[in-house]
């Protein structure tokens, strides 16, 4: 049987000089494995084309972790940490509602958590790592590339939500590679999951019949000695194949 196909958001980068259209292997080897789905690569160039072009051609899409952050005006919000990355914003937003009102499934993984929220209505904040209110969601400044994924904490699970019946659990411990994260949450969503400070951590929701699934953390590191990560592109794989419950 043919396998479904999974939209995979691009960043834009410069490698070398040039600019290209990059996503780092681990999401898409990912998703590939432990969801059993074929992949494309949508480019964040909306100078050249638009989200609903290309939306009625994926069965879902995955909207990935970077290094940038998505522009406060997006959210009604000035200012803001870069890097930024306008181009990808315009295409994964616009992704975002085009999946939707075709009823097909969007899942997202730090970045793509904040930017389906903001698609949807919602607003980031900006204090993850330096808040008094909040436990610390990034490693220090000058940590490793790897220390910054050893970085952990607990999240709780909704109890009865689609995440904790997907793991058999009511708690796990994640990592935590993130400056923004959940201000004002969109009114579809559904909390899934929260850091002991009460910071939204996961959510769900079924909009238009199209299954909405996002996580803060990075559930594409380390995947294949990860149980809990596969559980979360498992539920990507069941999503594509239409057998997510209600």
């Amino acid at each position: 049987m043919t396998r479904p196909v999974l939209g995979i958001i691009a960043c834009n980068r410069i490698v070398g000089v040039e600019p290209a259209q990059a996503v780092m292997e681990r999401y898409i080897r990912a998703a590939m494995t432990h969801a059993d789905v074929a992949a494309l690569i949508i480019p964040s160039l909306p100078d050249l084309m638009t989200a609903a072009e290309v939306a009625p051609r994926l069965d879902g899409i995955l909207l990935t972790g970077s290094p940038s952050n998505v522009e406060g005006k997006r959210y009604a919000d000035e200012g803001g940490d870069g890097p930024f990355d306008p181009s990808r914003d315009e295409i994964a937003l616009s992704m975002v509602g085009q999946m939707v009102d075709l009823k097909r499934p969007v899942f997202g993984i730090c970045r793509g958590f904040q930017e389906i929220n903001v698609a949807l209505g919602g607003s980031l904040r900006r204090d993850t790592s330096a808040s008094d209110e909040l436990i610390r969601h990034h490693a220090p400044d000058g940590a490793k590339f790897d220390e910054m994924f050893d970085h952990l904490h607990p999240v709780h699970f909704s109890e009865g939500g689609m995440l904790a019946r997907a793991l058999g659990k009511d708690e796990a411990t994640v990592n935590s590679v993130h400056y923004q994260g959940i201000g004002k949450l969109a009114d579809p969503l559904t909390i899934e999951a929260r850091a002991p400070d009460g910071l939204v951590e996961a959510y769900s929701a079924r909009i238009n019949d199209a299954p909405v699934v996002a996580v803060q953390w990075h559930p594409e590191w380390d995947t294949d000695r990860n149980p809990d990560s596969q559980a979360f592109f498992k539920l990507l794989g069941r999503a594509l194949r239409g057998e997510l419950e209600r």
